[in-house]
């Protein structure tokens, strides 16, 4: 790790609990649920949110978070990031004070994540400088990728409640990260890439959340071009999409898609044959 990074623990915990359950026939059947555990975050002794989450990898979801919401710029200004499960808490120190950091947090916006996702300041504050690269993406790939998606969403199918979200180059799913918001989850993509200066420009987000604004802005900040989900999008999501250039694609499942914003940069080279209908 270059010395320029921060001190990270590693307490990352399991994601599910076994427990019992009774079904339609009155049967006990052992089963798993997902874990919801509380993280408050302190920034430099200041308490700032809680945060709820698998706890799976806490503190790539930590840097993530400060990342996406614009109040670390640069990575060498963080010392340590040190999550204590015993309090609930993760203690963040830095080099210096950050500027700015009083008018950042007065401006909040609770989000539509799952679990209620929070940005400080101003949402669309510097989107416009965004530059992201005009790409083309296959027909074909996208289904070569949501068939290699399927065999993931391993927590989903073990206990549910979970959304998942995948940084993909091509078909190969580089990181896949499940959590009970998908706010986190993108969160911790974003700290692995930032962690290990992954670039975005070639890379395809995927998420099984809805296409919100926040998604939008944050995938946007990662320098990503292209996000794919299998479920629905938002206005906002869809106008923030068109204003800044992110491919947008939702509905995703099997042979189906619905691209809300940059259908002209995908290339149709793996059409369906449509069912005639009944006569």
């Amino acid at each position: 790790m270059s010395s320029s990074h921060p001190q990270l623990t590693d307490a990352g915990l399991d994601a599910a609990y076994a427990v019992n359950g009774v079904n339609e026939f009155g049967e006990t059947i052992a089963g798993h649920i997902a874990a919801e555990r509380a993280l408050t975050i302190y920034l430099d002794k200041r308490e700032i949110v809680t945060l709820m989450t698998l706890g799976t990898q806490p503190e790539l979801l930590v840097l993530g978070w400060l990342r996406n919401q614009r109040l670390v710029k640069e990575m060498k200004d963080i010392k340590t990031i040190q999550v204590d499960w015993e309090t609930e808490s993760v203690a963040i120190t830095t080099h210096k004070t950050i500027d700015g950091l009083d008018k950042k947090l007065s401006k909040k916006t609770v989000t539509t994540g799952c679990g209620q996702g929070t940005v400080y300041g101003d949402m669309m504050d510097g989107l416009d400088k965004l530059n992201l690269p005009k790409v083309t993406l296959k027909q074909s790939l996208i289904y070569e990728l949501l068939a290699s998606l399927n065999k993931h969403n391993e927590i989903y199918k073990k206990a549910g409640a979970v959304h998942g979200c995948a940084l993909c180059k091509g078909t190969t799913i580089t990181r896949f990260v499940e959590d009970v918001g998908r706010h986190n989850a993108v969160d911790a993509i974003a700290g692995y890439m930032w962690l290990h200066d992954i670039k975005g420009a070639d890379k395809i987000f995927y998420t099984t959340g809805r296409l919100t604004s926040e998604m939008v802005i944050k995938v946007a900040q990662m320098g990503i071009p292209v996000l794919l989900s299998r479920s629905g999008a938002t206005q906002m999501g869809y106008e923030i999409a068109k204003r800044i250039g992110v491919i947008l694609i939702s509905r995703a499942k099997g042979k189906h898609f619905l691209i809300y914003n940059g259908a002209e940069q995908i290339e149709f080279d793996a059409t369906p044959t449509k069912l005639k209908a009944a006569s």
